[in-house]
């Protein structure tokens, strides 16, 4: 499978939707959305990783499915507000890269 970049996400989530006369939810809504995947993705991981077992009547669900869920309402939400995410990342990057750049121990070379 060809790897994708953000714009082709967008856009490929952009053409999802456009095909539906509903179009986006209003951003609240997707924040809500967003909040109920980061439930489910903490849930799972909580699962695998924590001291909660599933109940024997819950299916099993990946991460890697919770994490794609929180990809496309995000995706979602940037595109409803006209937001290019590679930008967005591009931004926080360079934060990272500059304020923070003495922040944590690097490892040693």
């Amino acid at each position: 499978m060809k790897e994708k970049t953000m714009k082709e996400l967008q856009t490929e989530v952009d053409e999802y939707i456009g095909q539906f006369k509903e179009g986006y939810f209003s951003p609240l809504a997707m924040l809500a959305r967003m909040t109920e995947e980061l439930g489910e993705l903490a849930r799972e991981i909580n699962h695998q990783y924590g001291e909660k077992p599933k109940k024997s009547s819950e299916k099993d669900k990946a991460i890697e499915e919770e994490m794609g869920d929180m990809l496309f309402v995000l995706i979602c939400l940037a595109n409803s507000l006209n937001i290019d995410l590679e930008k967005a990342h591009d931004l926080v990057m360079n934060k990272f890269n500059t304020r923070d750049k003495d922040r944590w121990t690097r490892i040693k070379e």
